[in-house]
């Protein structure tokens, strides 16, 4: 009697490029999912996650596909019109402000995982995300180092989270123009550090951030929303906010009752 097939369990570096789904496909794992996130490093704005199935052997026919980052708009608007027409099954979460705010950005990161795999109209053989192992998918499971650039569903799903958030974004400028999140989509760069110092946040910035809070604290804005602060945004108030019950909230974030007070107004609520 042979031994069962096994799927390898390391972390795989991307240096057999596209290659990974169909040694899985050959081995009987398949269909081959791949799962990517956009806005991960952004301080506004939704956690985008995306899963993609590409059909087996299909990843010639996509010849501008990479990892997102590396594409230029049009190219990405090009890819993903391809993406959506050739995939054989698709979801993209968007994960919003307010929750990435009450339970922090790596916890609804994995999550939106989690909900973007689920989401497939079948649950596929494997899944592959990008860069870190993800708990609790419904299918086995393998990270791949930089997977966007090495793998074909993964980059197809990166193109899919990518363009959907920026389109996100473009939006949400026309709701806040004064910020410009149609040229930086919401990520920390000068034009939007000063933009948070001048006016302070919005509702859709990420409240939890220390830049963020910040703004806030020396606007004396209050949170639209819950918010559980990272212990580098407590830092960075001028004095801190005391936890209710003097305890740390989920992942070691400090959690405020409706009576935490901070410089500025910045109530937790």
């Amino acid at each position: 009697m042979s031994a069962p097939v096994r799927p390898p369990r390391a972390v795989v570096r991307g240096d057999a490029f596209w290659s990974l789904q169909g040694t899985l496909e050959r081995r009987g794992l398949g269909p081959v999912a791949g799962v990517d996130e956009a806005g991960r490093g952004a301080c506004a704005g939704p956690l985008v996650v995306a899963a993609c199935v590409l059909r087996s052997g299909d990843a010639a026919r996509f010849p501008e596909l990479t990892d997102s980052k590396l594409l230029t708009p049009l190219a990405r608007d090009r890819v993903y019109d391809q993406v959506l027409a050739r995939a054989v099954d698709y979801a993209v979460v968007v994960v919003p402000s307010q929750e990435v705010d009450l339970l922090g950005i790596h916890v609804m990161n994995i999550e939106g995982m989690r909900r973007a795999a689920m989401g497939l109209a079948s649950a596929p053989g494997y899944v592959l995300t990008d860069g870190f192992r993800v708990p609790g998918l419904p299918s086995p499971s393998l990270a791949v180092i930089k997977g966007d650039r090495a793998v074909a569903c993964v980059a197809a799903a990166s193109v899919l989270a990518k363009v959907t958030r920026d389109r996100i974004m473009s939006g949400l400028h026309e709701e806040h123009p004064r910020y410009g999140f149609d040229v930086h989509k919401g990520y920390s760069t000068a034009e939007h550090s000063a933009a948070l110092t001048r006016h302070g946040p919005s509702a859709v910035h990420r409240w939890s951030y220390a830049n963020v809070a910040k703004a806030a604290g020396e606007h004396g804005h209050l949170p639209p929303h819950p918010v559980v602060l990272t212990a580098a945004a407590l830092e960075s108030l001028s004095v801190p906010v005391y936890a209710a019950g003097g305890g740390k909230g989920k992942n070691g974030r400090f959690s405020a009752g409706a009576q935490s007070t901070s410089r500025g107004g910045a109530r937790i609520s």
